[in-house]
C-alpha cells in the first residue's frame, strides 16, 4: 500500500510539472505544496462549511449582554474593581483567571484569522489585543505606583 501512495504522489507531481511547463510558470519551487489536487467540488464543500463554521461562530454570543462579550468592557470592569478593591482583587488571583476567561471570546474573533493569507490582519492590530495590551499596561502603571 505504500508504494501505492508514493506512485500516486510522483505522478501528481509529474502531472503538476507538465502543467507548470506548457503554462510556463518559472517561479515554482520543488517541493512545495499545491492546492490544485482540491477539485471544484472539494472547494465547494470546504467553503460551505467555513461559511456554516462563520455564521454559528457569529450566534454565540447573540444572547450575551454586551458588558459580557466584550472585551474591553469585561476588562474595564477588572481595572475598576481592582481599583476599587485592590484587596479582594489580588485575593481572587485575578491575573490567572483572565486568560482562562478571555479564551472563548478570543477564539471567536479567530476563527476568520489566517495569517497565510496575503491581506491578514496582524495579531497586534486586532481590537482584543489592543485591549489586553491596553489592560497590561495599565495594570503594570498602578502596580508601580
Amino acid at each position: 500500500e505504500q508504494d501505492n501512495s508514493s506512485e500516486f504522489i510522483t505522478k501528481c507531481r509529474a502531472r503538476r510539472r507538465q502543467a507548470r511547463d506548457h503554462l510556463g510558470e518559472a517561479d515554482h519551487h520543488e517541493g512545495m505544496s499545491s492546492d490544485d489536487e482540491l477539485t471544484p467540488t472539494e472547494v465547494t464543500e470546504f467553503q460551505k462549511s467555513r461559511d456554516n463554521v462563520l455564521e454559528d461562530s457569529r450566534k454565540v454570543f447573540e444572547d450575551v449582554h454586551a458588558d459580557f462579550c466584550d472585551i474591553r468592557k469585561i476588562l474595564l470592569k477588572f481595572q475598576e474593581w481592582k481599583d476599587k478593591f485592590p484587596d479582594s482583587y489580588c485575593d481572587a488571583y485575578i491575573s490567572f483567571c483572565l486568560p482562562k476567561l478571555l479564551n472563548p471570546l478570543i477564539r471567536v474573533q479567530l476563527i476568520n484569522w489566517n495569517p497565510l493569507e496575503q491581506n491578514f490582519t496582524e495579531l497586534e492590530e486586532m481590537p482584543w489585543f489592543r485591549a489586553v495590551e491596553e489592560f497590561s499596561d495599565t495594570k503594570n502603571v498602578s502596580e508601580s505606583r
